[in-house]
């Protein structure tokens, strides 16, 4: 079975840091698409960041390029989210979205990717 867990969320200052993980297993992490979503409150989810861990590339939606930065360990079967430079609008709950990309592992389901619960980020002084 797929689980995905996010860690590393809290309570930071504007301007602070926070690096976020998310470790995954049950499928081959080192051929899969690690993504990571927010929710604000009241706001749609949206999409932040994506790490293709088969080779390393990245890509990040506009509000956060130049201050989040993906990256890997697949010993550990893990990816971080280091966030720097935090705003108040950076507030929410930041999900990790895993979809496996070997072709055996590809299945109807797994398409829209398997989430973790979430970890809160609060952004405030």
């Amino acid at each position: 079975q797929v689980q995905v867990v996010e860690s590393g969320g809290g309570l930071v200052q504007p301007g602070g840091s926070l690096r976020l993980s998310c470790i995954a297993s049950g499928f081959t992490f080192s051929n899969a698409a690690m993504n990571w979503y927010r929710q604000a409150p009241g706001k749609e989810r949206e999409w932040v960041a994506r790490l293709i861990t088969s080779g390393g590339n990245t890509n990040y939606t506009d509000s956060v390029k130049g201050r989040f930065s993906l990256s890997q360990d697949n010993a550990k079967k893990t990816v971080h989210l280091q966030i720097n430079a935090l705003k108040p609008e950076d507030t929410a709950v930041y999900y990790c979205n895993a979809i496996p990309l070997r072709l055996s592992e590809i299945r109807r389901d797994s398409v829209g990717g398997y989430w973790g619960q979430g970890t809160q980020v609060i952004v405030s002084s």
